[in-house]
C-alpha cells in the first residue's frame, strides 16, 4: 500500500464544483480531500502536513485525458508508459486512458493485464486501457476488465484492428453493454481517395483524402447503429463541422464526443508552417470547422476534450509523405493550450475544468475524480495564469522531442501536480518515486 503524505495547500483560488471560485485552503489526508475552506487551522490539523503556498495559483482538479497512444508496449522508441506520464505529470494530466493499437495489440484479457502492470510498475499517473475490437474477438469484448470500453477503429488503420465490414460492426454494438469508442472514418471512402491522389508528396492532400465526408459518413454509421441498439457510443476526436451539425440534431443520451485541441486551434494552415508534423488522423479541417468545434463545444454538443497524443520520432516524421505517420503529442500542452484560450474570452476556466476533468469522468462512471470535493481523490492541479511562458522544443518531457505547439506562448502551466495526494510534479522537478493508480470504471 502506498504512503500517502498529508498535504494542506494554502490560499489557492480553488475551483469549486459549482464553477465558482474560493480563496482558501484544501486538506488532504491519505490521498484524500478531507476539507475545503476559507482557511483551516493548524490546530484542527492531527499529524504532519506539508504545506503548499498556493498564493497566487489557481488549484484545479486534474485532467484526465480519455484518449493517448502511449506506444508501449512494442513501439518504446516512440514513447513509452514511464515517458508518457513524466509528460503528463508536467502538462497536468493526473489520469490517462490508452488505445490498444501497441504490439501485441491490446484485444485480450492477458494483453490488458500486461498493460496494467507495467503501468503500475512504472507510471507517475493514474491509468487505464481500453480493450480494441477485432472482428474475432467478441468474447474479450463482453469480459474484459477493467476497461473503459471498447475501442473500433472503423477506419484509418490496418491489420486485424481495422473493423470496417457492416457485419462485424454490427455484431459488436449488438451484444453487451460496454461503451463503445469509435475512430470515425470510413476506410473504403479513404481507399478510393487515396488511389486519386497517387504521387502527391505535399502532406497537405491528407485533408483531402482522408476529408470531411468521410469522417461523417463513419460517424453517421456508428450513430445508427448505437440508436439501433440503443448501445453507449462514445465518438473520438470530432473534426469537421458536418460531424458537430449532425449531433446537435440527432444526439441521444447516451451519445457522447470529444474533440482535441489541435482541431480546436490549428487547420490546414499548419501544413504551411510544420509540414508532416501536422499530420494526424482525422486530419486538420478548415477554419470553418475550428469555428463550428467550438460553438459545439460551448454549447455541449461536444462533451470534453483529449489530446490523441500520438507520438512519433523526428526521423519518421521527416520521410516524405505518404509514408509519414500520423500523430502528434499533446499531452503536456492541452491544459495550457485550453486555459490560455480561456484567458482570451474563449470560454472560462471552470469549463475548462469541466471539459478536461468532470465531464470525462461522469462518462466513463470514474468515481471520486474531476472536482475538488471533500471525499474526492486528491488529483490536482496548482497552475499560474498570470505568467506566460512559450513551447519550447528542448523542455518537452514526451520521448519523441517536439511539439506541434512550438513556439505559442501559452499560460496556466502547472506549478505543482498532485496525484491520488502525493507531489508528482513540483516546479519543474518530477517525483520519480511516485507511482498512480489503476483506474476503474462503473459505466
Amino acid at each position: 500500500m502506498l504512503a500517502y503524505p498529508n498535504l494542506l495547500i494554502r490560499r489557492s483560488q480553488i475551483l469549486l464544483p459549482n464553477g465558482e471560485f474560493l480563496v482558501g485552503d484544501v486538506q488532504i489526508d491519505r490521498g484524500k480531500i478531507a476539507q475545503v475552506a476559507p482557511e483551516i487551522s493548524e490546530m484542527s490539523l492531527v499529524g504532519e502536513y506539508r504545506q503548499i503556498d498556493g498564493t497566487g495559483l489557481t488549484l484545479l482538479p486534474g485532467v484526465i485525458d480519455p484518449q493517448v497512444h502511449f506506444r508501449e508496449p512494442g513501439l518504446e522508441h516512440k514513447e513509452d508508459l514511464f515517458t508518457a506520464s513524466c509528460a503528463c505529470a508536467r502538462g497536468g494530466v493526473t489520469s490517462f486512458l490508452e488505445m490498444p493499437n501497441t504490439r501485441p495489440l491490446t484485444i485480450t484479457q492477458a494483453a490488458l493485464n500486461d498493460k496494467l502492470q507495467r503501468a503500475a510498475a512504472k507510471c507517475l499517473v493514474n491509468y487505464g486501457f481500453f480493450i480494441g475490437a477485432t472482428a474475432e474477438n467478441l468474447p474479450d469484448l463482453l469480459t474484459a476488465e477493467p476497461t473503459p470500453g471498447i475501442k473500433i477503429f472503423m477506419g484509418s488503420m490496418h491489420g486485424a484492428l481495422l473493423v470496417s465490414q457492416d457485419e462485424a460492426l454490427e455484431a459488436i454494438f449488438a451484444q453487451g453493454s460496454r461503451l463503445i469508442a469509435v475512430h470515425a472514418e470510413d476506410q473504403e471512402r479513404i481507399e478510393e481517395r487515396r488511389s486519386l491522389f497517387a504521387g502527391h508528396t505535399n502532406p497537405a492532400v491528407h485533408s483531402q483524402i482522408q476529408d470531411n465526408q468521410a469522417a461523417l459518413l463513419a460517424t453517421q454509421q456508428a450513430l445508427a447503429l448505437s440508436k439501433k441498439y440503443r448501445r453507449r457510443l462514445h465518438i473520438l476526436h470530432l473534426s469537421t463541422a458536418e460531424e458537430a451539425d449532425l449531433l446537435r440534431r440527432d444526439k441521444p443520451s447516451w451519445v457522447t464526443a470529444e474533440v482535441t485541441p489541435q482541431h480546436l486551434l490549428l487547420n490546414i494552415s499548419a501544413y504551411e508552417k510544420i509540414g508532416t508534423l501536422a499530420q494526424m488522423n482525422p486530419p486538420l479541417r478548415s477554419l470553418h470547422d475550428n469555428q463550428v468545434l467550438w460553438q459545439a463545444l460551448l454549447d455541449g454538443v461536444i462533451d470534453f476534450i483529449a489530446t490523441d497524443h500520438a507520438p512519433h520520432t523526428l526521423a519518421e516524421k521527416a520521410q516524405t509523405y505518404p509514408n509519414t505517420p500520423s500523430g502528434m503529442p499533446g499531452v503536456e500542452t492541452s491544459l495550457p493550450l485550453m486555459l490560455t484560450a480561456a484567458m482570451e474570452g474563449r470560454c472560462t476556466v471552470a469549463q475548462v475544468a469541466k471539459w478536461m476533468s468532470a465531464n470525462v469522468a461522469q462518462a466513463y462512471g470514474i468515481a471520486n475524480k474531476g472536482a475538488i470535493a471533500p471525499g474526492y481523490d486528491a488529483d490536482l492541479i496548482l497552475v499560474d495564469l498570470n505568467r506566460y511562458h512559450p513551447v519550447l522544443r528542448e523542455e518537452v518531457l514526451t520521448k519523441c522531442g517536439w511539439s506541434p505547439f512550438e513556439g505559442w506562448n501559452l499560460t496556466g502551466w502547472p506549478i505543482f501536480t498532485i496525484v491520488g495526494g502525493q507531489v508528482v510534479y513540483e516546479r519543474g522537478q518530477l517525483n520519480l518515486a511516485a507511482r498512480g493508480q489503476a483506474l476503474r470504471f462503473g459505466n
